[in-house]
């Protein structure tokens, strides 16, 4: 075959890959957010369609989605928020699965702050600790709940300093406000090490394991990329990239 033949081919290709292309927009909980970046760049360079990221607190988004906005896709730091708005018809419930198993860990900045056992929560020199909203956030609930296994809840509840969600909880234990916080592993890890600073990894034991799951929503249905995405959030290389920031399935 000549080279023009090649050429004509190859841009016909390229056509009929953009022709079939579509878009989705996409709601992250907002402990996803580094490992869904990557995979949304990934999903459109294997698939063509094009995933619009939004991050933040399911909550919010549980609100939002209730009023009508125009997300197709919902990816919930819970199970239970999708669960809801599959029963309420908001979604499709049979869509829903767990794309990650979320790892709590206690984290400080500073290198060396933190044990290997988390012991250094038993101390009282330290003044504030940032752990999100309980009743918002799953990692939070988690949070209590080791806490309340260690015995520490009374101790330490005075310290606590409170996130609106996951996202703005890493802020504060990050720009050192906090010297400790209750966060997601995969905030703080990449590439299956540590960023920076020092942390203890929660025993899965410790608290109700942190499901999040997926689901499609009702302006989703019916929506290609939507279907694509799940379809590749279950697949090798989304899996490889979610796991390398600690997660699990």
């Amino acid at each position: 075959m000549c080279k023009h033949s090649l050429s004509v081919l190859g841009l016909a290709l390229v056509v009929a890959h953009g022709a079939h292309a579509a878009e989705v927009q996409v709601a992250v909980a907002a402990n996803f957010t580094a490992p869904m970046q990557k995979i949304a760049a990934l999903f459109e360079q294997d698939t063509g369609h094009k995933a619009v990221l939004s991050f933040g607190a399911t909550g919010k988004f549980y609100a939002q989605i209730a009023n009508g906005a125009p997300f197709g896709v919902l990816l919930a730091a819970d199970d239970t928020t999708p669960e809801k708005i599959g029963k309420e018809g908001l979604g499709d419930g049979a869509t829903r699965f767990t794309y990650a198993i979320g790892q709590l860990v206690l984290w400080s900045k500073q290198p060396g702050y933190v044990d290997a056992e988390g012991k250094v929560l038993a101390k009282s020199d330290w003044k504030h600790i940032a752990i999100a909203n309980p009743k918002l956030a799953p990692y939070g609930l988690a949070a209590m709940q080791t806490l309340d296994k260690l015995g520490l809840t009374a101790q330490v509840q005075p310290r606590v300093v409170t996130g609106e969600n996951i996202g703005q909880t890493y802020q504060f234990a990050a720009s050192g406000n906090a010297p400790l916080g209750f966060v997601a592993l995969s905030q703080v890890m990449e590439d299956g090490k540590l960023r920076e600073g020092s942390a203890w990894v929660v025993p899965a034991g410790m608290h109700e394991p942190i499901r999040q799951d997926a689901i499609v929503l009702k302006p989703g249905q019916g929506n290609e990329a939507a279907a694509a995405l799940m379809q590749y959030l279950r697949g090798d290389k989304a899996r490889a990239i979610i796991k390398s920031y600690g997660y699990s399935f």
